[in-house]
Formats: C-alpha cells, structure tokens, sequence
C-alpha cells in the first residue's frame, strides 16, 4: 500500500466512523446562528462543549451538586430542557437527568471512541448537552449525563 492510498483509507474509516473535523451533520434547527454569533455569546469552553460536541471535566460545574427547584434551560436559545424533579447524584460529576421535558431535546448515534453512544442536544438550537446512557434509576433506567456549561438553572 503506498501512501496516498493509505491517506485515502484513513480518511474513509474516519468517516465512517464519524471522526474528525466536519463529522457533525449539517442539519437545520429552529434557532440558527453563525458561527460568529456563537462564538460572541459564547466562551471558549462553551463553544467547544455546544457547538463542537464537547466534554467538559467532570467536577467543574456547580449545577451538578445543586438541587434547588426550578428549571435547567439551553444556553444557547433558552429552551426549558429539564426539571429538577428529574434530578439525581450520579456519581459521575456531571449534572444527570433521569429524563428531559416533553419534546426538548432530540439524540443522534455518536461513533467518536470507537463504540456507539447515544448523544442528546437541544432539538431548538442543536447546541449539544451530553450523552444518555442505560445505567439510571427507575422508572426510566436512563442517565441523562450532561455538560453543566450547556444549561442555565432558573429557580422556582
């Protein structure tokens, strides 16, 4: 195999697998913004969490020890996500949800560490929030695991 082929086969399995720069779909949401306007209402860890699907590190947001009553909004266009009734310790250091509002967020399949992960964004502005896994308490069994730089926490 000569070199070029191998750039070829490389780029190809990082398709595939949804690897690298430009893997995010172009899909279309109620709330569009440039990517100017999201990097002027957004720093820099909240435009790599929220628009380029990021992780923040676990332990850094104050949202994941907070259980006051209210609501947790998107960041990015302020739709209501999730209630605190639907909140839980994890464990994990990231704020978990045991389940989103009616009609509030949309999942896609996330092929990035080689396995297949089930990633939830804001289905108004796409701004990503975290991954759902299958290891959270009755009566759904689902971990909404989320990055506390995506949402705002509006008391009751």
């Amino acid at each position: 195999m000569n070199r070029r082929s191998f750039l070829k086969a490389g780029v190809a399995t990082g398709t595939l697998f949804g690897l690298g720069a430009g893997a995010r779909a172009e899909e279309r949401f109620e709330v569009a913004r440039t990517e100017a306007e999201w990097r002027a209402m957004l720093d820099d860890l909240e435009y790599y969490v929220m628009r380029e699907e990021g992780t923040e590190r676990a332990g850094s947001s104050p949202l994941d020890k907070n259980y006051a009553e209210g609501v947790y909004h998107c960041r990015g266009c302020d739709l209501a996500l999730y209630s605190s009734e639907h909140k839980y310790d994890s464990g994990t250091g990231w704020p978990s949800f045991w389940q989103a509002l009616p009609g509030a967020i949309a999942t896609k399949a996330d092929r990035k560490l080689f396995s297949v992960r089930t990633e939830c964004h804001c289905r108004r502005c796409g701004s990503h929030l975290g991954h759902i896994f299958d290891d959270g308490p009755a009566p759904t069994g689902k971990r909404h695991c989320l990055n506390g730089v995506s949402l705002v926490f509006k008391p009751a």
